[in-house]
């Protein structure tokens, strides 16, 4: 009989039963996946190509362009792919994917927000010091250490929810395999020894926002103290994208771990899941284009260098 309760794959709920909107969802999916591929990989380009934005805060913001498009490919293609081929199932495997690759690259970005606010509290709390501490090897080092520690972080973890087969139910509500909703499917015993490793890690999640908050309370403090009005809007102009990205994300996280986890998809559920699966990796570059004045310049100099060649 456990054989037969055995679950092969999940079924995830769809966005409607009605073939018209299945198709409305998709293609909506599809622009904001397809604005977020464009713009995150426009600004790798343009820090990779542009000599004047090698330096530690440019580094650090492009490991978090390549985290953004490594966090909206785990969950949205594959919705679109299940509302263009009417299908509302993963493979048992597939979810397991998700959720560790999930874990990952949220966790990773939260610890590139906590570094890169540690970036920008030592460039303008202590300039004289900005070269001796941020070095390109300590900085190399910073991220080879956030990424393999978050893989790790993220395999004890899932390692953890599916050490046991899941067999209760193989219905998700939700249109991916979102973790709140898969433990509900977990038994009792497996979902109280991730319940206690998760209290244990938000302790690591308190950390890093009581360093961030401290990072940019400091920052703050400083630029008002700065008595040049050109000098202290360019800190302010470094500094703002990285808080409204800092804002946007812890924000879209409360959400994912207080959000609900109801026996049927609701729209409050669905713009729930969508605004911190898809938003962040959305709104990212647009934030850092527009409010950034050096991404600004260093995109026209890659415009006029690939348009108007020099002859």
């Amino acid at each position: 009989m456990d054989n037969l309760t055995k679950v092969t794959e999940f079924l995830l709920m769809e966005f409607s039963g009605t073939w018209e909107l299945q198709v409305l969802h998709a293609g909506l999916f599809l622009l904001i996946y397809l604005a977020a591929l464009v713009g995150n990989l426009l600004i790798v380009a343009v820090i990779t190509l542009d000599q004047h934005l090698h330096t530690p805060m440019y580094f650090f913001l492009k490991n978090l362009s390549v985290l953004d498009l490594c966090y909206i490919s785990v969950t949205v293609p594959k919705s679109i792919h299940n509302s263009l081929t009417r299908r509302s199932s993963i493979s048992y495997l597939g979810c397991v994917a998700q959720v560790y690759f999930f874990f990952a690259f949220a966790s990773a970005e939260l610890a590139f927000l906590t570094v890169m606010s540690y970036d920008r509290y030592i460039a303008i709390c202590h300039p004289l010091q900005y070269g001796a501490v941020m070095t390109s090897g300590r900085c190399y080092q910073m991220a080879v250490t956030t990424w393999l520690s978050c893989f790790s972080y993220a395999a004890v973890h899932t390692g953890n929810m599916f050490w046991e087969q899941v067999s209760r139910s193989n219905v998700i509500h939700q249109f991916f395999c979102d973790i709140p909703h898969v433990l509900a499917l977990v038994s009792c015993e497996v979902f109280f020894v991730e319940f206690l490793t998760l209290a244990l890690s938000s302790c690591l999640v308190l950390g890093c926002f009581i360093l961030m908050m401290m990072s940019y309370f400091q920052i703050f403090s400083t630029v008002l103290r700065i008595p040049s009005g050109q000098s202290r809007a360019k800190a302010f102009s470094t500094c703002s994208p990285q808080l409204i990205v800092v804002v946007l994300f812890l924000t879209t996280g409360l959400f994912a771990a207080l959000g609900p986890t109801a026996k049927t998809l609701s729209v409050q559920d669905l713009v729930i899941a969508v605004t911190y699966t898809a938003l962040p990796p959305f709104l990212n570059p647009i934030i850092y284009s527009l409010r950034n004045k050096e991404i600004k310049i260093a995109l026209w100099r890659l415009f006029v260098k690939i348009y108007f060649p020099q002859k």
